[in-house]
């Protein structure tokens, strides 16, 4: 783990700690950074609608895959 100094407004610290269950404010931070790397990648993969073309139908793909019984 990589160990930074920054400066954020305390309101903000005071806000996240109230919304945020955590232990200490590095696990508040750590669970807020995490939450909108999530996001971010739920908007790109919601982008993404409509723009993929499969040939085959999600049903066919699922029972001619072994792996999935």
């Amino acid at each position: 783990m990589s160990r930074i100094s920054i400066k954020l407004p305390n309101e903000i610290l005071d806000e996240l700690l109230k919304v945020v269950p955590a232990k200490s404010m590095t696990q508040a931070v750590i669970k807020a950074i995490t939450g909108e790397i999530r996001t971010k990648k739920r908007e790109k993969i919601k982008a993404m609608t409509g723009k993929m073309e499969f040939t085959e139908k999600a049903e066919e793909l699922r029972h001619a895959d072994k792996r999935l019984g």
